[in-house]
């Protein structure tokens, strides 16, 4: 469905949906903003999971492909020039650089805790894997339609529902029998469809072209490593202190708290998938160079240290294991989240800036 298609829905939504239309179209008529996917040295692909509100619901691109499934909430999404009503079981995939975002319809000041679920992976590590593994050259027909964004059937979205949650927390080998399967059922899928026009080419040296885009695309490419403010604005093509105001417009946090959220993130990451990985090293992986203010900033972020988060993961694992053996009929279970804020606890607000090193 073209954009003009699109526009004329609007009567058809009523004057709540058809002001969030025009909200969103006043957006997509902007430049998309770059999102920086983390992908973790040692790993294939990104597979992870948010609510809503999250940081990411915005007219966004990113050079990755990603396969995207509604878990809860109704609403509205855009890929490039299309734009269509979504409900959970939703399923799209969209190729590198094309510009996406879903929005829920939900009430002010709500927040869901899970809203969808989400694998990226590289160009490079798709072509590198099917140099490898011919078989999986079945899929590049689904790939090369995803550069439009390809929506799935019901049929496919149920199919693949149970191993996107198993992907979630899924380590070492199973991560890869995981991702073979899904594209197994992706390459089969029938009854799904291209999303945005033919005429519609995204355009990432231009979306590029912006100063912050180049910013942010060499933070995604040097988080672990020490950089300033100032080689930024350089990137940017701005001075110092305008660079400072326009990122923390465009991002709605300073420079060194948007860092701290993503090497925090990565930490969280490296310590769901590997339970070998010590708390120092993880610390120095991820762009710390000093174990204490590892520890508080991820307390500051997360409500918990480290080894508090690593223990509840364990704890959470044990409880699973223990469940499946003894097929307890018991219900209510005790649960605790890794959302502090679940769990009546809100994480430090306002922490200091920090030098980037």
């Amino acid at each position: 469905m073209s954009a003009s298609k699109s526009r004329d829905k609007v009567g058809r939504l009523g004057a709540k949906g058809a002001a969030a239309i025009r909200i969103a179209l006043e957006e997509t008529d902007m430049e998309p903003d770059l999102e920086v996917v983390q992908i973790r040295p040692g790993e294939s692909f990104a597979a992870w999971s948010h609510g809503y509100p999250y940081r990411t619901v915005r007219w966004h691109f990113h050079p990755e492909y990603e396969l995207h499934q509604v878990a809860a909430t109704k609403g509205r999404y855009f890929v490039g020039d299309f734009i269509g009503e979504f409900e959970p079981g939703n399923l799209v995939l969209t190729g590198p650089n094309l510009p996406h975002n879903w929005v829920s319809d939900v009430p002010k000041n709500m927040v869901v805790p899970l809203r969808c679920r989400i694998i990226q992976f590289s160009e490079c590590f798709i072509s590198g894997a099917t140099t490898a593994l011919p078989e999986l050259a079945a899929l590049s027909p689904v790939l090369e339609s995803s550069r439009r964004g390809v929506l799935f059937s019901r049929e496919t979205s149920h199919e693949i529902a149970p191993l996107m949650v198993e992907m979630m927390g899924a380590q070492g080998v199973r991560r890869i029998e995981l991702f073979m399967s899904i594209a197994g059922l992706l390459s089969r899928a029938k009854g799904s469809r291209m999303l945005a026009s033919a005429s519609y080419l995204p355009d990432p040296s231009g979306y590029m072209s912006v100063g912050i885009n180049r910013a942010l695309a060499f933070i995604r490419e040097n988080l672990t490593q020490p950089f300033g403010e100032a080689k930024l604005a350089a990137i940017a093509g701005q001075s110092t202190s305008g660079f400072s105001r326009a990122f923390r417009q465009h991002t709605g946090m300073s420079l060194v708290q948007y860092v701290k959220r993503l090497r925090i993130n990565l930490a969280c990451q490296i310590l769901m998938s590997d339970e070998q990985a010590s708390i120092t090293g993880i610390c120095y992986e991820v762009g710390y160079n000093n174990v204490s203010n590892f520890n508080r900033q991820f307390l500051a972020e997360k409500g918990m240290t480290p080894s508090r988060f690593r223990r509840l993961l364990l704890d959470n694992g044990h409880a699973a294991k223990k469940d499946k053996t003894t097929k307890s009929s018991q219900g209510g279970a005790r649960q605790y989240h890794l959302d502090p804020r679940v769990n009546g606890r809100a994480a430090h607000e306002g922490p200091r800036d920090e030098v980037l090193r």
